[in-house]
């Protein structure tokens, strides 16, 4: 257990040399958090001018708006996260990418992202009928059955930057690849998850005192630099985690698939990591 801690840990740091060599890779979660919060809009800003929101709450109507949106903020996230992952594989592959090579690994592959943006936006709306429809039981079966589906597709978006397969095949390949990987897929992504969550709650608390400090002083202006620096601070933290997951992502496909190293990888650490699972 702690050998295989220590092995996860340690891509883990190669993940964030990566992102060193190629901070331009940061681009593409901004993006997406931009994508995001626009088709967010695009849903919102409608419904609340009209005020159909009663009308769409549990209605036919609505369960196809909510479908949309589902749809439409999945394609977001998968094509950008494509995008940073051909990126990141060309530079394990030592290589030298840019924002315009990932850009165009993503958008040759649009199809199949059109696709698997569809297939998680049915599962999407599958486990959100459960969680409305069996109270408490239903959240808990739908939290369960989310994970193991999060757990299932933590390689779908490399299969299909990389592999030319439909949505269906790369979930199948990535659960396939699953038996190989999910000591690193769990370890090593929960450890990427723990540092950036332990980072935000030490920046959270830190700042207790400061919006004490600022709020004696009545003065909206102070109280407003404070908010807005720690929202700031905290937005930069959540880009970085996104990055380093996709990073990661991208190595772990990598070694599973290909059994390479890569250049930024130790290849003794990598095969030790696998030797469990590969025999």
């Amino acid at each position: 257990m702690f050998k295989r801690l220590s092995n996860s840990w340690t891509l883990v740091k190669a993940s964030a040399a990566v992102l060193s060599a190629d901070k331009e890779l940061i681009v593409f979660p901004i993006i997406s958090v931009i994508g995001v919060l626009l088709v967010s809009a695009g849903f919102i800003v409608p419904v609340v001018a009209t005020g159909a929101a009663d009308q769409l709450d549990d209605g036919p109507l609505g369960y196809v708006v909510v479908f949309a949106f589902y749809f439409a903020t999945y394609f977001v996230i998968f094509f950008c996260n494509s995008a940073l992952v051909g990126a990141a594989l060309i530079r394990l592959r030592g290589g030298d990418p840019t924002v315009a090579d990932g850009l165009r690994i993503a958008t040759s592959r649009i199809g199949a992202i059109v696709g698997y943006a569809l297939v998680a936006a049915t599962v999407g709306m599958i486990l959100r009928l459960i969680e409305r429809r069996a109270a408490l039981l239903g959240r808990i079966v739908a939290a369960v059955v989310g994970l193991a589906w999060n757990l299932a597709t933590f390689l779908a978006v490399p299969v299909l930057v990389t592999e030319n397969i439909g949505p269906i095949e790369a979930v199948r390949r990535s659960t396939a690849l699953l038996k190989k990987t999910w000591g690193e897929q769990v370890v090593g992504n929960s450890a990427v998850g723990a540092v950036f969550t332990l980072a935000i709650f030490l920046t959270i608390f830190g700042s207790v005192p400061l919006f004490f400090l600022a709020a004696s002083t009545n003065n909206g202006v102070v109280i407003g630099v404070v908010a807005g620096s720690l929202g700031l601070i905290i937005f930069g933290l959540a880009i970085l985690n996104a990055t380093l997951s996709s990073i990661y992502s991208a190595a772990v496909y990598l070694y599973a698939a290909e059994g390479s190293a890569g250049t930024m990888f130790d290849g003794d650490m990598v095969r030790e990591a696998f030797k469990s699972k590969n025999g």
